[in-house]
């Protein structure tokens, strides 16, 4: 063969690249990068909607359908769109042409999205919009579990504790927790007892909804100082929401009192005990001032 006789007649140039070869080739290994599957180049478009509360039969007919007829008919080069409904969350990923633009996609998704946003029911947060690769898949599924500790209290620990130290992996990509329960207050009424003080659920709402508000203050210059003005605009703490007024019936003011079975700090994390409460079940009541009331007709039999 012709390069045996090469090699018979240049020896020393073989040998070099020989040589070569052998040095060159851990440094050439260190540096090849490591991956399960090749780099598979499919623009998808990933676009996650979240209504808490909402059971996947009603989001699915209400927002994803709808949503998937506005994308087909807004959004270039669509190859097709495969969605998944479950409770309180919907995943739609849309698949692009090969060789489509990735960046005119997620401008007209974005776009879309803000738009349709408006038209969603009170209450849909907005969605999260992703490039997703066919080449990505998980390669690790983590779960946790803890004896004594609720559901609250581990959504707390993967949220805010272990996710945060995960995301520091190099390439890693971390999603958030799935499962658990998360912290709310509840308002459990009495409607016996509110519709004979001529009141209705949507009263109650209002009232917190409108003494229980975020807004900044500012600052206050007295002198040479400039001080922070904290504004008492929301409850720090659910006993506070106790304190409401809903409704003043003659002299009598109506408030929200609470009436929990459960301990307040059941739904909280350890530095959050006295702060915050799982779930508060606020039984409405009226503070009719019996202590005043009995002191004013006790004052009315002297005179």
């Amino acid at each position: 063969m012709w390069i045996v006789r090469v090699a018979l007649d240049r020896p020393y140039t073989f040998i070099v690249l020989a040589i070569l070869i052998l040095v060159l080739s851990p440094v050439m290994i260190l540096r090849t990068p490591i991956d399960i599957f090749p780099n598979i180049n499919i623009p998808v478009v990933a676009v996650a909607w979240q209504f808490t509360g909402m059971n996947p039969e009603e989001l699915e007919g209400r927002l994803t359908s709808v949503y998937e007829r506005i994308l087909t008919a807004l959004v270039d080069n669509v190859e097709h769109i495969e969605s998944t409904t479950v409770n309180g969350q919907a995943i739609v990923k849309l698949y692009l042409q090969p060789g489509a633009s990735l960046d005119t996609a997620n401008a007209q998704v974005t776009a879309v999205s803000q738009t349709i946003l408006r038209q969603w029911p009170p209450g849909t947060l907005p969605p999260l919009i992703i490039n997703y690769s066919a080449s990505s898949v998980p390669i690790l599924q983590l779960g946790i579990s803890g004896q004594g500790l609720s559901e609250q209290h581990l959504n707390d620990l993967s949220q805010n504790f272990l996710r945060p130290q995960l995301v520091t992996v190099p390439g890693g990509v971390i999603p958030y927790s799935y499962g658990g329960k998360q912290r709310q207050v509840m308002i459990d009424l009495n409607e016996p007892l509110i519709q004979s003080k001529g009141l209705a659920p949507q009263d109650v709402l209002n009232s917190v909804q409108q003494q229980n508000l975020i807004a900044p203050s500012g600052t206050a210059k007295i002198g040479p100082f400039e001080y922070d003005v904290r504004a008492n605009f929301s409850a720090k703490t659910v006993p506070e929401l106790n304190d409401l007024p809903v409704k003043v019936i003659g002299n009598s003011t109506i408030y929200p009192r609470c009436s929990t079975s459960s301990p307040c700090s059941a739904a909280s994390s350890p530095s959050q005990k006295t702060k915050v409460s799982l779930t508060a079940r606020i039984r409405f009541r009226e503070l009719c001032f019996q202590a005043e009331r009995a002191k004013r007709s006790k004052h009315s039999l002297t005179t």
